[in-house]
Order: C-alpha cells, then sequence, then structure tokens
C-alpha cells in the first residue's frame, strides 16, 4: 500500500496586514499586460476593488472589469466573463471578492484555454490545459477559493452547484490582507467563518486525511473557535481578522489536498436550488453529518475537541465527538446562524431532489460513509 500524496499549493502566496501593497512587483515580474479584473457589484461601489485597481494603476497595468458576479454565481457569469476577456485581449485575470468572485474567476480561466461547455468540466480535472494566469485577492475569511483546486458554478437550467475540482484552476498568486476585510458585514463574516470551520472539520474525519493536512486543519480549528466571535462582534477587531484569514490558510490547505465530505456535498444542492449562502448552509448541516460520522467513527474527534478547547481528560471519543458537536452548535447560536432552513424558504417537497442530487456531489465520496438517500433526507428534515 503506497503512502505516496500529492500536494497542490499556489507557487505564490501573500499573508498579513498590508500585503496588497506588495503584490505589484510580483505582476510586473509576470510580464502581464492586460487584467480582466473579476469582482461583483459591491465591492467595485463600496471601493474594496478600487484598492486593487490602484495597484495595477500604479505598476502601469490597464485593466477591464467585470462586477456582475452572483453571490452564487452562474455559468452565464463565466461566458460573460470569458466574452469580455477576449474581446479586451486580456492576458490574466485579477479575482477581488471571497468565494464568489474567485470561483467565477476560475472558471472564465479555464473556460478561455479549453473551451466547450462550461458544464462538461463538473467532477474531478475535466480538463486539458492550465487556466490563464490568476492573482486572487481574497476579501473574506472562509472559502479558501483564492487557494484551492476547488470552484463552484451554479447550472440555473437544472439549479445544482456544479462542484469542479480541478488542478488546472490553480491560482498563480493569492493575495489575504486582513484590511480588505474588516468593513465585511457581520452575518457574511459569520457565514463564511462557519464556511472555513467546515472545512477544517470535514478535512480531518475524510479518510483522504494525512500527517499534514490534520495538522493544518487542527491550528485552524483551534483559531477558529478562538477569534471568530470577535471578528463578527467587531469587524474592526484587526487581530480577529488577520487570524481568520491565517486560519482560512490553513483550511485551504488541509482540504485542498485531503477533500470534503457530506456536508459539502448537502449544502451545495441547498444554494444551487435556493440561492442561499453556502456557509449558512454548511454550519446548519455540520453538526448533524458529524454526529452520524461521529457514530461510525468517533476517533478523530478527540483531536478535533482538543482544537476546539474541550478539556477531554478521562472522556472516550464518542464523549469527545458529542461536546464537539455540541460547540459547533453554540459557536453558530453565539455568532446567529439560523437554526431551522424552514426559516430559509426550503420546502419538504424538495428534499428527494436534493438528497439525490446531493449523493452525486463530486464532495461526496470523500465523508468517511456513504448514506443512503433516506438517510441524507432524513439529515435534511432534522433541521427543516
Amino acid at each position: 500500500m503506497s503512502n505516496a500524496h500529492v500536494f497542490y499549493v499556489p507557487s505564490t502566496n501573500l499573508m498579513g496586514r498590508g500585503c496588497l501593497a506588495k503584490v505589484g512587483p510580483f505582476i510586473k515580474e509576470f510580464g502581464f499586460k492586460k487584467a480582466l479584473v473579476v469582482t461583483d457589484k459591491f465591492l467595485h461601489k463600496s471601493g474594496i476593488a478600487g484598492k486593487v485597481l490602484a495597484v495595477l494603476d500604479e505598476i502601469g497595468v490597464n485593466y477591464v472589469v467585470y462586477d456582475d458576479v452572483k453571490p452564487n454565481p452562474t455559468t452565464k457569469n463565466v461566458y460573460a466573463g470569458a466574452d469580455l476577456f477576449k474581446k479586451n485581449e486580456c492576458d490574466f485575470l485579477v479575482s477581488v471578492g471571497g468565494g464568489s468572485p474567485q470561483d467565477t474567476a476560475k472558471a472564465i480561466g479555464l473556460y478561455v484555454t479549453n473551451g466547450g461547455d462550461i458544464r462538461d468540466y463538473e467532477g474531478v480535472n475535466k480538463t486539458k490545459n492550465k487556466s490563464v494566469p490568476i492573482v486572487a485577492v481574497n476579501t473574506t475569511a472562509g472559502t479558501s477559493s483564492e487557494f484551492t483546486i476547488n470552484y463552484v458554478i451554479t447550472d440555473e437550467e437544472r439549479n445544482v452547484k456544479m462542484v469542479m475540482v480541478d488542478k488546472n484552476s490553480l491560482v498563480t498568486i493569492s493575495v489575504n490582507d486582513p484590511e480588505l476585510m474588516v468593513d465585511k458585514p457581520a452575518a457574511l463574516t459569520a457565514a463564511t467563518g462557519m464556511d472555513a470551520l467546515t472545512h477544517a472539520i470535514e478535512a480531518v474525519v475524510t479518510p483522504g486525511s494525512y500527517t499534514v493536512t490534520d495538522a493544518t486543519a487542527l491550528a485552524a480549528i483551534e483559531i477558529i473557535f478562538n477569534y471568530l466571535p470577535r471578528a463578527v462582534k467587531n469587524g474592526h477587531d484587526i487581530e480577529a481578522r488577520e487570524q481568520m484569514a491565517y486560519a482560512m490558510f490553513l483550511v485551504g490547505i488541509a482540504f485542498n489536498n485531503a477533500g470534503l465530505g457530506m456536508v459539502h456535498a448537502m449544502a451545495h444542492q441547498l444554494g444551487g436550488m435556493y440561492d442561499l449562502p453556502h456557509g449558512v448552509c454548511n454550519a446548519m448541516l455540520l453538526p448533524i453529518v458529524e454526529r452520524e460520522n461521529a457514530k461510525r467513527d468517533p476517533r478523530k474527534f478527540r483531536a478535533i475537541a482538543k482544537a476546539a478547547g474541550i478539556d477531554v481528560t478521562g472522556k472516550t471519543d464518542e464523549q469527545c465527538a458529542e461536546e464537539v458537536i455540541e460547540a459547533i452548535k453554540a459557536l453558530s447560536r453565539e455568532i446567529g446562524i439560523p437554526s431551522k432552513l424552514s426559516e430559509l424558504g426550503v420546502d419538504e417537497v424538495d428534499l428527494e431532489k436534493l438528497a439525490n442530487n446531493a449523493l452525486k456531489d463530486a464532495c461526496a465520496p470523500g465523508n468517511p460513509f456513504q448514506p443512503t438517500k433516506e438517510e441524507v433526507i432524513s439529515m435534511f428534515k432534522e433541521i427543516l
């Protein structure tokens, strides 16, 4: 049996307060001439994207802005962005935002170099050619999309979030400057932070985990439990913002190389059908799915409990798992995550379709056990 692992990370990663100001020379070094800047309307109008555009201005690099990205980006976003890229003869992409602009830019980058139908990219490593170069400037602490080989695009015709896991989508430069994150609303901070926690816990319990991914995921869990409530309470707490940015980076290393599981497989379907915030869906599903995972194999939950600040002395693995699940619920309550899917407009009549699609999701095989359709429906019902 081989213990060989493939480890994917971007070649250049800038982190810490003020690091955005340092990216200009790196862009210049690559010799890029014209960027398509991929972002959303809020980030463009609020001036956050403007801070990135100022860096491009400073080094004399031309650009055109595409700011129509939706919170759950669609195939239309990808095609429109790719058309703009080609018409303006751009040679690289700059993504500015959280998971949505990052995912859109990765999809555009691959579509420009591979063509065809973006829906054919769904699954694992479906493209032949590397993406055009991407400079990924992240503005939220949660998705790790600027760092990973994963991206998610909604197929509007099927109301399905398509999960793409593709080594060709890896960005050229990632930028995580917490100073870009301070003005984010508390609800967004909470949702993206719980997305990061979900990434970390799923990366630990998946059978694909190994020493390096466990180390980074567990370190991230400790940081998130300590700093996420602070970041939600006071968005201008720069220490909390910086620590959450580090946690997200560590999480990216973990799940980028270990994989995810049923929490994400199920959350993707809620986002695709109801256009709900991905992090909120993850937060609500996380304790439900992990309780079922712990029933099958509770051993990994001792390490997670320690990372979450739980005293494990004299406790069984099962007791550790129970306390982890309660700690997740308590954290969600503290930061204002909704408790019921019905509050978000989810209808019981859709549960069978949601379950069927979840079982086909690219993240599903990474779960420690493979649930039946009935078991997935039952897990959805618990929080309906």
